[in-house]
């Protein structure tokens, strides 16, 4: 009895052992196809996370040029993932709470309710402000500082 339980577990563990070499030998004849059929023009993504497209295939030294925003960057096969497709992107404010499109269209009614849009010269002058470095008031350096307006903290009492 015990012998045909212990012929069984072997006999799970080789069946698992060969589906798993199975699949891992279907998986990589897949990316050698894949990247086998690089041609300049397609959107690649890299396992490091790089997204470009590609320039160059250079099959001799098994290296792929791929130009990522100007950036022309070589790589080798290994690290060609997969084709990359931007997805979709719906901004929130084009979406209702229960996520169903809102009519963009202007019907010349103002929504009191609905927050108000800035325009580009209003986003422009907080631009500005935000890249002008801090300056800190008289006061604000005082306060930041001992009252004497040195650093140095007095000591308690």
């Amino acid at each position: 009895m015990e012998s045909i339980f212990l012929i069984v577990i072997v006999l799970a563990f080789g069946v698992m052992m060969w589906w798993q070499s199975r699949k891992a030998k279907q998986q990589r004849s897949e990316m050698q196809d894949f990247r086998a059929n690089l041609a300049p023009g397609t959107m690649v993504a890299t396992i490091g996370g790089v997204i470009g497209k590609v320039v160059s295939v250079d099959t001799k030294y098994e290296e792929i040029v791929i130009d990522s925003e100007g950036s022309l960057l070589r790589f080798k096969f290994a690290a060609v993932n997969k084709t990359y497709e931007r997805p979709a992107f719906i901004d929130d404010d084009d979406v209702d709470e229960n996520g169903n499109p809102v009519d963009t269209q202007d019907d010349g009614v103002a929504d009191v309710d609905a927050p108000a849009k800035l325009s580009a010269s209003d986003t422009s002058t907080a631009d500005e402000a935000a890249q002008q470095p801090y300056e800190q008031t008289p006061d604000e350096a005082v306060s930041s500082t001992g009252e004497n307006g040195s650093d140095e903290v007095p000591a308690k009492a």
